[in-house]
């Protein structure tokens, strides 16, 4: 009998610890197939890079970039010397001259080739003036790809907070549905108890059924706001995997209190590494080496040239004309140059004099483009700044704003409980309090919005 206890007693630990294991194992899938299911949720930080890495517009400045990479390669191989080979080959019939410039009456070929070589020694100092101007091209293309850069990081910047904005709207909605709802309970329990007539009832489901369409609403603005940004980071598939992270934003005034400067400090600071006000820098330089490259042709212009030539004749006719075996004729018909040549400028109906002086009209127009360039920085910085403090007054006034509201719906709702007030006047009240905390929320992501620009104007952005 205790053997029979013992069978059964094994059989079942061994049914349960399976069991155990599978259960175990399930588990172990779903938790697994949840974190997989779970959205994937971007930073800000993430945004822009992705962006800055995918964006079209991007690609296509890098590719300037290169462009001028290869201007600067072209213009120093402007100082190696030049050197073809030439081959040629002709036949003549009838009367043709013969190697010793002869006119015979025969027919002949002749094969010819040769190498030259050409170097420029001294032109007025052009190509080192024509390669410092194309590298400071080459670095004014690559500040105004910075420059685009950051107009990327900014407007990914405000896509990405309107979307948290959105996801906040949908959460003070889920608030006034959830209030709602009590509400609903509260008032079938006065109207069961006869303090309250029937149609307060009805009006206050009908409060609900807003609230949830308010609440449908701020979803979908939800799911718009991540599509426009999943668009401007230039996803190419969007599927429900797509979330932002949502910063802790509760103390914005104390977190970003600290970007809200003088606009001369930041200006002063940001006009020493703004990519636009660089690119104009680097454009100035460059007109005026370009200036110089214009001059160098006032300058006489000296080239070392080398050439070597050879040929083959073979003559075909019945009056005894022979010709030399093709090696002989190699070492007799070489000829080999060398020499410098030395072009001297006089007169080209001015063309020089008006090419230097369309140069330095460029110079001036370069000057004040840059000039133009600054003060509108200044005024950004101004605007940017203004913006910014009046954002962080009305941050601060919604706050305030905000706790009155509620105060006053505390109030509307203990008056609301022992039936001393009407569903309007609650609704009323609600109302006013979601109102504050739409305002409250605007202001807090139009108030961290102007801060990121003059963060943007005060800081160097590392892509």
């Amino acid at each position: 009998m205790n053997f029979v206890y013992n069978k059964v007693n094994l059989l079942f630990t061994i049914y349960m610890k399976r069991n155990l294991l599978t259960v175990i194992a399930l588990i172990l899938l779903c938790c697994r197939a949840g974190a997989q299911d779970a959205p994937r949720q971007w930073t800000l930080d993430e945004c822009i890079r992705y962006a800055i890495a995918n964006n079209v517009n991007l690609k296509q400045q890098e590719q300037d970039v290169e462009s001028g990479k290869i201007d600067v390669d072209a213009s120093r191989s402007s100082m190696l010397p030049n050197l073809n080979a030439s081959f040629g080959q002709n036949l003549d019939f009838g009367r043709t001259p013969s190697r010793d410039g002869v006119i015979v009456d025969m027919n002949s070929a002749n094969s010819s080739f040769g190498v030259n070589l050409n170097m420029p020694l001294f032109n007025g100092l052009k190509i080192p003036n024509n390669i410092a101007a194309r590298k400071l091209n080459l670095m004014a293309a690559t500040e105004s790809l910075n420059k685009a850069k950051e107009d990327l990081a900014l407007y990914v910047t405000s896509y990405f907070l309107q979307a948290l904005y959105n996801k906040e709207m949908l959460t003070i909605a889920e608030l006034q549905v959830r209030m709602t709802e009590d509400q609903v309970v509260r008032t079938e329990a006065l109207v069961d108890a006869g303090a309250v007539p029937a149609s307060q009832l009805y009006d206050i489901r009908a409060q609900l059924a807003r609230d949830e369409v308010v609440l449908t609403e701020a979803g979908n603005n939800v799911n718009l706001a991540l599509l426009d940004l999943a668009q401007a980071l230039e996803l190419e598939r969007l599927g429900a995997d797509f979330d932002v992270v949502h910063p802790d934003t509760q103390d914005a005034i104390a977190e970003h209190m600290r970007s809200i400067l003088p606009p001369d400090n930041i200006y002063d600071n940001s006009v020493t590494f703004k990519p636009h006000i660089k690119e104009q820098e680097y454009l100035l330089a460059s007109r005026k080496k370009m200036l110089r490259v214009a001059q160098s042709d006032y300058y006489p212009r000296l080239n070392f040239f080398a050439n070597y030539g050879n040929g083959y004749y073979r003559y075909f006719g019945s009056d005894g004309a022979e010709s030399l075996p093709f090696g002989d004729q190699i070492k007799r018909n070489e000829r080999k140059t060398i020499g410098v040549s030395v072009n001297i400028p006089l007169f080209n109906r001015f063309e020089i004099r008006n090419n230097v002086r369309q140069h330095r009209v460029a110079i001036v127009n370069r000057e004040l483009s840059m000039e133009n360039s600054k003060k509108t920085l200044y005024k950004d910085i101004q605007q940017a700044y203004f913006m910014a403090t009046g954002a962080q007054e009305k941050y601060m006034a919604s706050e305030k704003s905000v706790a009155a509201s509620r105060e006053a719906l505390t109030y509307a709702e203990e008056r609301y409980a022992v039936g001393k007030s009407s569903v309007f006047e609650y609704n009323e009240s609600k109302a006013k309090y979601a109102q504050s905390l739409s305002e409250q929320a605007q202001a807090k992501y139009n108030f961290i919005f102007r801060t990121k620009i003059l963060d943007f104007y005060n800081a160097s952005l590392n892509f």
